[in-house]
């Protein structure tokens, strides 16, 4: 399950980012081709986050289409399927371009600061 490891990533950059304020959400934009299951991602995020300034944040998973370009008909679609063929002419030969970002989109804060250890209050 690789989402461990970009929520553990995720949830690093989110306490830089927090200077001991507690973190009440996040958005984060990602591409199709990471291959995000929304669920897992949600439970790695929380297992990630246990005991830190993001523990109980709710995430916003926002997961970005590929461009399929056809070579055959010279269509261009965008497409949540990374094995994509031309949606007009349903020929395979195709180019896939995007759908690799992985971007914090924002960072939402709460009232009272974290109270984490090691960060003082």
């Amino acid at each position: 399950m690789h989402e461990i490891g970009m929520c553990e990533g995720l949830v690093e950059l989110l306490e830089q980012r927090a200077g001991g304020r507690r973190i009440t959400g996040a958005r984060v934009r990602v591409g199709v081709r990471h291959a995000v299951v929304d669920d897992a991602f949600g439970q790695a995020f929380t297992l990630a986050a246990a005991g830190t300034a993001a523990e109980d944040a709710a995430v916003d998973l926002v997961v970005m289409p590929v461009t399929v370009t056809c070579r055959a008909c010279g269509a261009r679609c965008e497409s949540l399927d990374v094995l994509a063929v031309c949606p007009p002419c349903g020929s395979a030969d195709v180019d896939v371009s995007g759908g690799d970002e992985l971007v914090l989109e924002s960072i939402t804060f709460g009232e009272e600061p974290a109270d984490v250890p090691g960060h003082p209050r």
